[in-house]
C-alpha cells in the first residue's frame, strides 16, 4: 500500500488530502501525471496551434485554472465545437485528422497503416482542415450550435 496526496493529482483539492491506495493505483496515478507533463511540454515546445486558428488557444488551455468556472465552461465549449467539427467530416478525413493532430501520428505512419500514399493522406488532411475551418466560420455566424452537454467524439 502506498500513501498519495490527492492535491498532487486533482486540481480541485485546495488542501492536502492523504489516502492509502494500492501500489498499482499509485503507479497509474504517477504514470498519468508524467504523461500530462510530457504532453504539456511537447505542446509548448512545438507551439501547437488550435484547429480553429486562434492564436495561443492551446497555450491558454494548458494554463487554464480549473478553479475558474468561466474558463472551464469555455474549454468545454471548445471541446464540443471540436467534436462537432470532427463529426462533420467524412469518415476517412475525420480518422486521418484525428490520427495526425490528436494522436500525434505522422502522415507517413497513417499512410502505412491504411495502405495508401502519403500524398493521399496529406490531401485528405488538408481538405479535412478546410472543412473544419468552414464549420467554425459557420458556427461563428450562428449557423451551427453547440448543445448544453459536451459531445464525446467517437469514430
Amino acid at each position: 500500500m502506498a500513501t498519495v496526496n490527492l492535491k498532487d493529482f486533482y486540481p480541485w483539492y485546495s488542501h492536502d488530502e492523504y489516502v492509502e491506495v494500492s501500489d498499482e493505483v499509485a503507479a497509474a496515478l504517477l504514470t498519468d501525471k508524467r504523461y500530462k507533463k510530457t504532453h504539456e511540454r511537447t505542446m509548448r515546445r512545438n507551439k501547437v496551434r488550435s484547429l480553429d486558428a486562434k492564436k495561443d488557444a492551446e497555450a491558454a488551455a494548458i494554463t487554464c485554472n480549473s478553479n475558474n468556472p468561466e474558463a472551464v465552461l469555455e474549454m468545454m465549449e471548445r471541446c464540443c465545437r471540436l467534436c462537432q467539427a470532427l463529426n462533420s467530416l467524412p469518415e476517412i478525413q475525420g480518422r486521418r485528422v484525428e490520427a495526425h493532430y490528436l494522436l500525434g501520428m505522422s502522415q507517413a505512419e497513417i499512410a502505412k497503416a491504411e495502405g495508401v500514399t502519403k500524398g493521399a493522406v496529406s490531401i485528405s488532411i488538408d481538405k479535412g482542415l478546410a472543412a473544419m475551418k468552414s464549420f467554425y466560420q459557420n458556427f461563428d455566424l450562428g449557423l451551427n450550435f453547440c448543445p448544453k452537454t459536451v459531445l464525446i467524439y467517437e469514430r
